[in-house]
């Protein structure tokens, strides 16, 4: 079959907010959960590379792209969301977490969602106690600029935050994707909820039964790299792995091979 052909297809929520996705492939179903400021076509290039050996679902997360966003938020609604996108399956799936998306289907495997075996990319907890108190400060600072309506400025607070220098943000502020970015902001805030307060959640990792591969880039900085092994040292079933020379910006051909060993073995 074409595995590059897709068509959105809506799921509808336990709140009833309905959820956009789309499908490739023909084989066991896999879901894959996107980060920050992420859509559905972020993850379409992982999803080609899978296709040929799963059905590979990508959606859009509440507020984002083509899908609904009831307030007010709480990350059960995100479970419940990825809850639908899993029934729309089939019922159950694999499902693969790319950064604060990892951080969303751990969640989701804690609460019971029928997960079949889960992989993360890179979990964005902190190790360092001085780099949360540093990310506490931002996160009041960008809650503040939403509550103001002042989306462009939040997402220049969140993209200083990751480490983009003022000259490259000036420029990107004239692109054309800025203003999607800026469409997304409000999520940013989303995110942060998700990640509670950037603490390894140990004890929420010790409550999930299903097989975990935790995924890291040998070229990230060492405090994501420790982050990933601690998270894979405190699942009962994690397992740990890195990608020579990959960053947080992994490249799908790359991951892709990784993703179907794991999930085929």
């Amino acid at each position: 079959m074409d595995t590059t052909s897709t068509a959105v297809k809506k799921a509808e929520s336990a709140d009833g907010t309905r959820i956009a996705y789309e499908q490739r492939g023909d084989g066991a179903p896999l879901v894959l959960v996107s980060g920050a400021l992420c859509t559905s076509a972020s993850e379409a290039l992982l999803a080609e590379q899978l296709a040929p050996h799963f059905t590979a679902f990508t959606y859009d997360r509440r507020g984002r792209g083509g899908s609904g966003d009831t307030t007010p938020y709480a990350v059960e609604r995100e479970v419940e969301d990825l809850a639908a996108v899993i029934a729309a399956a089939g019922g159950s799936a694999a499902v693969h977490g790319m950064s604060s998306g990892a951080a969303l289907a751990l969640h989701a495997a804690a609460a019971g969602l029928p997960i079949t075996r889960l992989s993360l990319y890179e979990p964005p907890f902190e190790t360092d106690p001085a780099a949360r108190d540093r990310n506490a400060e931002y996160v009041g600072r960008m809650t503040a600029l939403l509550a103001q309506g002042r989306r462009g400025d939040a997402l220049a607070e969140f993209l200083r935050g990751i480490g983009m220098p003022s000259q490259a943000l000036s420029g990107l502020r004239l692109l054309p994707m800025w203003t999607e970015m800026e469409a997304l902001a409000h999520t940013l805030a989303y995110d942060h909820e998700v990640m509670g307060d950037g603490r390894v959640p140990t004890d929420l990792l010790g409550t999930i039964a299903v097989p975990v591969m935790v995924v890291d880039g040998g070229a990230s900085p060492a405090g994501m790299r420790e982050a990933a092994r601690l998270v894979s040292q405190a699942l009962p079933r994690g397992r740990h792995r890195t990608l020579t020379g990959q960053t947080h910006e992994v490249a799908p051909h790359v991951l892709a091979p990784t993703l179907v060993r794991f999930f085929t073995a």
